[in-house]
């Protein structure tokens, strides 16, 4: 009877025992496995910072700095990148447009000056305009101020986004070394057939 009882007793405990050898396995291995994880994750994220972060060493020059002089000062982005015969033309669309956008704040402070005088009663200024007349100047010289207010902000991005670009194609080989040429091109296609035609060929000198 003891040796039936014992022999049921080891039958019992057979499964606990292998449950909890099982629950000792996974509870050592989980935490190598969530090292192993996470040290991935890291060298994952890593690569990925290195994909989104441009790489701008094998450019002869750098476009963010070349951006960030011409934020600074306008026209030194295109000093630094070789371009300078650009900065007259930079400055003289600046000065034009300073210029538009005085003149045409000057017309609206004036009708906006009549409008008000009208108001008032004094019609000296603009006797052969009406209230209404006078507030479409208004409106009409407010908007061209604004518009060349906004166009003087175009300009300055212009400036910004061709120092960037011109900084980008720093790198890209435009000498006579690189030359294209079109040829006549006879081709076969079966035994009685050809065809004339035209090749575009490529030639590195």
């Amino acid at each position: 009877m003891k040796a039936i009882f014992s022999t049921l007793d080891f039958k019992i405990k057979t499964p606990w025992i292998s449950l909890g050898l099982l629950l000792l396995v996974l509870t050592v291995a989980r935490p190598a496995f969530s090292q192993n994880q996470t040290e991935s994750e890291v060298v994952e994220k890593k690569e990925k910072e290195k994909k989104e972060k441009p790489d701008y060493s094998s450019l002869p020059k750098n476009p963010k700095k070349a951006t960030i002089l011409s934020a600074v000062l306008p026209g030194a982005g295109q000093v630094y990148n070789g371009k300078a015969w650009k900065v007259p033309i930079l400055y003289a669309g600046f000065m034009t447009d300073i210029y538009f956008i005085g003149y045409n704040n000057k017309r609206y402070q004036t009708f906006r000056d009549a409008l008000f005088a009208y108001d008032e009663g004094d019609q000296s200024q603009f006797p052969s305009l009406n209230r209404d007349a006078l507030v479409r100047n208004v409106d009409y010289w407010r908007q061209n101020r604004d518009l060349t207010i906004l166009l003087l902000a175009a300009i300055y991005a212009l400036n910004l986004i061709d120092a960037n670009v011109d900084a980008h194609l720093s790198g890209f080989d435009i000498s006579d070394d690189i030359a294209m040429k079109i040829e006549p091109n006879l081709g076969t296609f079966a035994a009685s057939n050809s065809s004339m035609g035209l090749t575009l060929k490529f030639q590195i000198k």
